[in-house]
């Protein structure tokens, strides 16, 4: 029996179908990729499958008692509560039955008698099944794979980042005792040991989950099926994402020649209605077009362009140089620093999730003051920077009004032409930016960025949301790009030939 069933579901916002008609099961210790392009549906079906979306139609039916555990790509955990704290509340009904033990331990040495020793016996061996007395060992191992000791357990949750909470909130989500886990995008904010951590987890993972990520190596080590988004359908493949690449490509190009036949004989079919219908063969052509109005019509595969990304360039750059810098809040994050990055040179910084490389990138770029040191910077330096965060001033806005409030002279037609160039579909383009997938709005943060004219780019994490063909289209314009660029990445395989230098710190 499946845990999930999901059958003819259909979803869409507006004139935008995301999918149609669609049907699949999860069965026990199936661990699931979904994966489609950025803006086909993937973030929208999980929150269908949480009912925190209501499809147009279709149904969703969960086996009886199963327990979901979910993490999405902008959760953010308040309180002022350390790290650990947060953890041990996974561990809540155990922890209330030892305090009930402990208050019967009170009771008994003030008051014996065997009905309290029963109690007690019977709570011992109850928390000895829920394997209470390894809780910490648990957690210890948790914190360690995912490198939450970098910044430590006493540490409150409102003084982390955003990228430190979401490590701390997919740590309490693997602690729990869930059937199913649904995440997306968990690798955002790990590192590459860290991944490799949990990716090593959730093979050996006993239940069953889905997962959303563009890290294409991390899905192929986790998973024994794909669920797949395009042409408005939801297909399911079994096996890795290795071998599912070989089976789409497969059906893909079946369906293709599906259609193509299919829209033959459409065109053949009505041709010969329109010829027939008021001749001796009317009554022939009225079978045909019922014949016609039988079929079940297959939508126009996917015809979307890949996108294409140019950087513009301003070569009167020469160097930027970091003088004893110090950067950090109220105390310093990193010793200090001594770098040139001259004109030409592509440089990679790496180092664990919050020790301090997106407040570096900030501070060179102005948006925090140092501690103490200088940046110097050549005459006619002009900088174009990526923050990973998907934060907009107004989230009402669109694409469209987006773009042209940070370039207010460029024509609108002109900013429709730039941002097709990012795979954007044209009816996304006057949707709410809170509407757009994270992929989406990643693509409109990198169009405004690619039209300003610069000469070092400075890039955080851009790849965090991005579909594969785009971090293709990306890595090669930052190779063509003939100014300087600084890089903060955890995916090697996206930077280990792009650049020439990795900072470790």
């Amino acid at each position: 029996m499946s845990l999930l069933e999901v059958k003819d579901i259909s979803m869409s916002f507006g004139e935008k179908i995301l999918f149609k008609d669609g049907s699949f099961k999860l069965y026990k210790g199936e661990h699931m990729g979904l994966v489609g392009d950025n803006g086909a549906g993937k973030s929208t079906l999980l929150e269908i499958l949480l009912d925190k979306e209501l499809p147009d139609d279709g149904s969703i039916l969960w086996q009886k008692n199963t327990k979901i555990g979910y993490i999405d790509q902008y959760l953010k955990s308040e309180g002022n509560i350390t790290v650990y704290e947060y953890l041990k509340t996974s561990f809540k009904e155990e922890f209330k039955l030892e305090e009930k033990l402990n208050n019967l331990y009170e009771d008994v040495s003030k008051n014996y008698s065997e009905s309290l020793m029963k109690k007690i016996g019977d709570i011992q061996e109850e928390l000895e099944y829920r394997d209470f007395y390894s809780i910490e060992s648990k957690i210890d191992r948790i914190v360690l794979g995912l490198g939450i000791n970098s910044f430590g357990v006493d540490t409150k949750l409102e003084n982390l980042s955003g990228g430190q909470q979401t490590k701390v909130i997919l740590a309490r989500l693997l602690l729990e005792d869930f059937n199913v886990l649904l995440l997306d995008e968990p690798t955002n904010f790990l590192d590459y040991e860290h991944v490799l951590w949990l990716s090593e987890y959730l093979r050996e993972f006993k239940g069953a989950f889905i997962v959303i990520s563009h890290d294409l190596e991390f899905l192929n080590q986790i998973t024994n099926c794909i669920l797949d988004i395009e042409f408005f359908k939801i297909n399911k493949y079994y096996g890795n994402y290795e071998k599912f690449l070989k089976l789409k490509e497969e059906y893909r190009n079946n369906y293709i020649r599906s259609y193509n036949s299919q829209q033959e004989y459409i065109r053949k079919t009505e041709s010969y209605i329109r010829k027939n219908k008021a001749g001796v063969n009317s009554k022939m052509a009225r079978g045909r077009q019922k014949q016609l109005d039988r079929v079940e019509r297959l939508s126009k595969p996917d015809s979307k362009k890949k996108p294409v990304i140019t950087f513009r360039e301003d070569l009167s750059f020469k160097k930027i140089e970091l003088l004893d810098l110090e950067v950090g809040y109220d105390y310093s994050l990193l010793p200090k620093l001594n770098l040139n990055i001259n004109s030409g040179d592509k440089i990679a910084i790496t180092g664990f999730n919050g020790i301090g490389k997106s407040t570096l990138l900030k501070t060179i770029v102005g948006i925090l003051s140092p501690i103490s040191g200088d940046i110097v910077f050549s005459k006619d330096t002009k900088v174009s920077y990526y923050e990973q965060d998907l934060n907009w001033e107004n989230q009402n806005l669109n694409a469209l009004e987006i773009v042209s409030s940070n370039y207010p002279n460029m024509k609108i037609e002109n900013i429709r032409k730039e941002l097709s160039k990012y795979g954007i579909a044209a009816e996304d383009l006057e949707q709410p930016i809170k509407t757009l997938s994270g992929g989406e709005q990643s693509k409109v943060k990198l169009c405004i960025m690619a039209l300003r004219k610069a000469n070092i780019l400075i890039l955080d994490e851009p790849t965090n949301h991005l579909d594969k063909d785009t971090k293709i289209s990306l890595k090669e314009a930052l190779l063509n790009f003939n100014g300087a660029v600084l890089l903060v990445s955890h995916e090697i395989s996206f930077y280990e030939d792009l650049v020439d230098k990795v900072y470790a710190i």
